[in-house]
């Protein structure tokens, strides 16, 4: 993956650490709002071993409050500025499902375009990605953050994700994006029980020759099926996490980045390609 002419390789599965500015995200809303304590988390989340940071600005929590573009990319663009200032080599994904933000915050410095709506939510952020030949997350969702969550009516939700992304994937081909990730979108637009059967049946997302990117880092599916706190959520993350390492997994998603990093290095203690769903 060219990520703003630094090469990423994904044949050993990397640790993206979570960074978001906002008031009110699920589990660490506020607590890096401001671009010090920003600042501060990657620092953190370099030190532990992060390949990417994932900066967002707007909660997709359902219920989360409505955020303009225009605050959007103003609690981005400091933050996305004052990281590359000081960690040049850092790698940055920025959240955001428009357009306009993505284009801003690549030339703020980020380098990579992680779109919670796969497209879906501004029709121009297709056209974008091609223009600034920038690596893309493509999540399935369905609706928005408010809606998404009546939007669970699946035949197979393994066969519909997949449909989707054979769709997406071809539009953003045919514009000529060369690095596309696939995200499955574990809690947006998915019930419990789908969540945990996509989870069940994740390698066939692998029929698209695509890398793909686990994002179930403290979520509900782990929270409410075990009937605790988000805060007490890291040992079922670090469950679910080997779990989709085994699934062929190549990018975690996570907020605890320590704890992924030693995931990967008791897995695959060689770094090596491995099968997928199969301990080496």
């Amino acid at each position: 993956m060219n990520a703003g002419g630094k090469l990423i390789d994904l044949s050993t599965p990397k640790v993206m650490g979570i960074l978001n500015i906002t008031p009110d995200s699920f589990y660490d809303g506020g607590r890096h709002y401001t671009v010090p304590a920003a600042l501060a988390q990657a620092e953190q989340l370099l030190a532990a071993g992060a390949d990417i940071i994932d900066i967002g600005a707007y909660s997709s929590r359902p219920g989360a409050a409505n955020v303009s573009a225009a605050e959007e990319s103003g609690r981005l663009l400091p933050a996305i500025e004052a990281i590359i200032h000081r960690f040049p080599e850092a790698v940055i994904s920025v959240d955001t499902f428009r357009a306009g933000v993505a284009r801003s915050s690549i030339a703020a410095g980020a380098q990579i375009i992680n779109d919670i709506s796969g497209g879906t939510l501004d029709d121009e952020m297709f056209a974008t990605v091609a223009e600034l030949q920038a690596p893309y997350i493509l999540m399935h969702m369905r609706g928005t953050p408010d809606t998404m969550q009546r939007l669970t009516d699946y035949d197979d939700i393994t066969s519909e994700v997949s449909l989707f992304f054979g769709k997406q994937v071809a539009a953003l081909r045919q514009l000529g994006v060369r690095d596309i990730i696939l995200d499955p979108g574990f809690g947006f637009a998915k019930t419990l029980e789908q969540n945990y059967e996509l989870l069940n049946r994740l390698e066939t997302l692998h029929m698209h020759g695509l890398p793909i990117l686990g994002a179930i880092s403290r979520k509900s599916m782990i929270y409410k099926k075990l009937g605790i706190k988000p805060d007490d959520a890291l040992n079922g993350t670090t469950v679910l996490n080997t779990v989709l390492l085994m699934k062929g997994v190549h990018i975690l998603r996570v907020h605890d980045v320590k704890a992924a990093k030693e995931a990967i290095a008791l897995l695959l203690p060689n770094h090596a390609t491995r099968p997928h769903g199969r301990l080496r």
